[in-house]
């Protein structure tokens, strides 16, 4: 029974690291973005509130980012050891971690649509078991968010790519679909990134090839000579894109490339690309199978940043507008793209499920929204000692899947400003500019720095759907976010993209 104890002790504490605690490795990558980064931009301003968002996780032992991702464990063990026991100590210490608010409740039921509250449902978490030699057991865990998560994308090849033409069955049409991965992921991945490669195999395995790449270390080099200079082409050659940090422009869009390969069927050919953000939340630990203590942290080489003594940015030039709901359409056409505002006051959390909700056919809202602000968040909630709902992460989500509904929804109850992360389509553009309306983007994955901004929770609405998806009633201060889209017919999304699609086609002639 100790070693049971123990064992889920050792990956509780593995679960908390991984969400709260970035690596060494990606630490210094993200420094290496910032230092190269121009002064004074939206993208500077941007890598300044990723890195206050670091401190704060690592001091506050909470979640990097509010989306705490599907866990996914790679478990090694020797021979003899029961993959049984730790199967359920793994879910033991996930669904602590939960309870904990270290994890955000992220297990749906794919037909009824009911979190399960605790991360363990059908297949969840996903646990992998492989024998090894080794007397040690080795257990590796990433955190992958549903944003970055639904910009991973798999090429048969040959195949015609928008931008950079066809794409044989060769390796300068792998470099061209990774390229093209990279570009087509823009901000909505929560970029600059990180990718994971897997070329080969059949359809399930080449994705599995990919994300077990992102377990490699990020200043490693690929034992495979070709694809040692691919993974060094690829990051030169996406930091020429200009998509930049959260999608703003810039110089940083991709962190690093990680390249595997396996043998293929002859009528298959797939290169398949796991995307991760900038809170690339993985950690591995080497455990006793005697004792089911830790022995070992892994990525702990090298130097430690810890971002504490970081000089911010001077922001200074960039229009800064305070905004407090309701807000008048008056104010609304006021702003332009990339003004800088700041919210106080009341806001309101809204993602899929309240979207869905409140489209449906005599369907009113559990409140006033004319003149609101709804905030595109799952936020990681906890209760105090006296019963009261906490934040404690709170970053945006991916606005795009709300595309189908959010121009209806902000005419239908007169809503002002929406905000998320990486922009919206055509059709939320036009209502926009007909309704009289905003695209705010906050920071992905900031989500200790917003949870700070976040002064008291004043009231939930449709819990049924879970704490992800409920409406939070949040009073707020100083949050921070960009106008990305006006009421003008606006978008810098749009923007970046059409100008990143023109720096990519500059890479269409054959390399390899």
């Amino acid at each position: 029974m100790a070693y049971l104890e123990t064992l889920e002790k050792s990956l509780y504490s593995l679960v908390t690291e991984t969400s709260t605690n970035l690596p060494k490795d990606v630490r210094r990558a993200i420094k290496a973005a910032k230092e190269a980064e121009n002064a004074g931009t939206r993208a500077a301003m941007s890598l300044d509130t990723i890195t206050t968002n670091i401190v704060m996780a690592e001091d506050n032992v909470s979640p990097i980012c509010q989306d705490t991702g599907l866990p996914t464990f790679k478990v090694y063990t020797p021979v003899g050891v029961n993959q049984i026991e730790i199967k359920k100590a793994i879910q033991t210490a996930i669904a602590a971690a939960t309870g904990d608010a270290k994890l955000r409740p992220n297990s749906v039921d794919s037909l009824t649509g009911k979190n399960s509250g605790t991360n363990i449902g059908a297949g969840l978490p996903v646990i992998k078991f492989e024998q090894w030699e080794n007397d040690y057991i080795t257990v590796k865990l990433i955190l992958k968010g549903g944003g970055c998560e639904n910009k991973n994308i798999q090429y048969s090849l040959p195949t015609e790519l928008e931008g950079l033409g066809r794409a044989g069955r060769d390796l300068d049409g792998i470099r061209k679909c990774i390229l093209h991965s990279v570009w087509q992921a823009q901000g909505q991945g929560c970029s600059a990134g990180f990718i994971g490669v897997g070329i080969g195999g059949d359809r399930s395995s080449g994705y599995d090839l990919a994300k077990e790449q992102l377990f490699r270390h990020v200043d490693d080099v690929n034992p495979i000579e070709d694809l040692a200079k691919l993974e060094k082409y690829i990051v030169e050659k996406s930091n020429t894109f200009g998509v930049g940090t959260m999608g703003f422009g810039g110089e940083a869009t991709l962190l690093g490339c990680k390249i595997g390969v396996m043998d293929r069927l002859p009528a298959s050919f797939f290169v398949s690309v796991a995307y991760n953000c900038w809170a690339y939340r993985r950690m591995a630990i080497d455990i006793d199978p005697a004792t089911g203590e830790i022995t070992n942290w892994h990525y702990q080489d090298g130097e430690k940043i810890t971002f504490r003594d970081e000089v911010k940015q001077d922001n200074s030039d960039n229009k800064v507008v305070e905004l407090i709901a309701p807000i008048t359409e008056e104010k609304i056409r006021s702003l332009k793209v990339g003004d800088v505002v700041k919210i106080s006051g009341r806001m309101y959390t809204g993602r899929d499920a309240i979207h869905h909700h409140l489209i449906g056919e005599g369907v009113e809202a559990p409140v006033d929204l004319d003149g609101q602000i709804i905030y595109h968040c799952g936020p990681v909630m906890a209760k105090d000692e006296a019963g009261n709902w906490v934040v404690k992460a709170a970053g945006p989500t991916t606005s795009i899947r709300e595309e189908p509904y959010q121009g209806d929804i902000m005419k239908k109850f007169g809503i002002r400003a929406v905000m998320g992360k990486g922009g919206m389509g055509p059709k939320t553009l036009k209502a926009l500019n007909e309704h009289g309306g905003v695209y705010l983007n906050a920071i992905g994955g900031a989500a200790q720095y917003y949870a700070d901004c976040i002064k008291s929770v004043d009231g939930v609405d449709l819990m049924e759907f879970g704490i992800p998806e409920a409406m939070w009633h949040l009073s707020v201060e100083g949050f921070t976010a960009v106008v990305t889209m006006d009421s003008h017919g606006n978008s810098l999304h749009a923007d970046v993209e059409k100008s990143s699609l023109d720096k990519l086609a500059l890479h269409a002639e054959r390399v390899f």
